[in-house]
């Protein structure tokens, strides 16, 4: 029920939608570096990274548990307002002035948007690297089921273009005019000394140092080929045809490797829980993992989602 004045609340998306289909498969792990460093290019949003984020100290943990909360405003049916407005409440005390003297604030619906906007730009990306494109005709149905989790936040939508077209001429100017090479950005690609992932604590420190160094610099070579030859120029990189058709052979071998994958072990856990209830199984909360969680000392902070596990 709402107020006079107050818009209603957006129904929950479910499983006959285009977000259910493609938003948490597993490919988007790929895009992970891409949509962190291009977030942070905002200047809201790096600032709020660098003032008051301790993501860097504990990278693999916050990336992974984030998952979760991001996944059930699209996944959690009649609990996705809630979920959403939990998400969205994280948010509220990361403000402040940058070393520019402009104010911030992660709820500013322009700073917010864009946050969401990379989002959304995810299974595209996905589906254009490493499957069958979307067509233009699901990119415009994809979209307008994004705007309908945006409204879940209950964040103002001002910021929010009206439909594929606008949202494509949105990403471009931001990309060129509003996007900027900043410590945060720098910082999400900076993956040489990653530590191991949370499951992989068994392998040893040796082995992972080796490792570590072609997989790393795979990531980054992978992002910088995703990125708009906008962002590109503004941090330096160069892009040659080699690199692209390198790009091209090894996004044709992920999509053909992913035939063969089941369908339920293609989603993250909370994606996966949901196709479940939607084919009638009774499946309870699923949350991060206890490995995932932040230090004890900051589970009682409001910015971090640290459910009890």
């Amino acid at each position: 029920m709402t107020t006079p004045g107050e818009r209603p609340t957006p129904e929950p998306l479910g499983p006959s939608s285009l977000a259910w289909r493609y938003f948490s498969d597993w490919r988007g792990m790929l895009i992970s570096l891409w949509a962190g460093s291009m977030q942070n290019m905002h200047p809201g949003l790096g600032a709020g990274v660098e003032e008051h984020s301790r993501f860097f100290e504990e990278r693999w943990e916050r990336l992974l548990r984030s998952l979760y909360p991001i996944a059930g405003v699209i996944y959690d049916g009649p609990d996705a307002a809630r979920t959403a407005r939990e998400v969205r409440d994280y948010h509220v005390g990361i403000k402040g002035v940058d070393s520019k003297g402009r104010r911030y604030h992660a709820l500013d619906p322009d700073t917010f948007f864009w946050a969401h906007a990379t989002f959304v730009m995810v299974p595209v990306l996905v589906c254009q690297h490493f499957g069958r494109p979307m067509t233009r005709r699901q990119k415009e149905r994809y979209y307008a089921e994004s705007l309908q989790w945006y409204g879940l936040y209950g964040v103002s939508d001002r910021a929010a273009p009206a439909d594929w077209a606008g949202f494509s001429a949105y990403f471009e100017r931001m990309c060129a005019e509003v996007l900027e090479d900043n410590w945060a950005a720098r910082a999400v690609l900076d993956i040489r000394r990653l530590d191991r992932p949370p499951a992989l604590t068994w392998l040893p420190d040796a082995v992972w140092k080796v490792v570590r160094v072609p997989v790393t610099r795979s990531f980054v070579w992978l992002t910088i080929g995703m990125y708009p030859p906008t962002v590109r120029a503004k941090l330096g990189f160069r892009w040659s045809r080699r690199s692209a058709l390198g790009l091209w052979l090894v996004g044709r071998t992920v999509a053909l490797g992913w035939h063969l994958v089941p369908f339920e072990r293609r989603y993250h856990p909370r994606a996966r829980a949901a196709w479940r209830r939607a084919r009638g199984l009774a499946v309870g909360p699923v949350e991060t993992p206890r490995r995932n969680l932040p230090p004890e000392e900051h589970r009682g902070d409001g910015k971090h989602y640290a459910p009890d596990v």
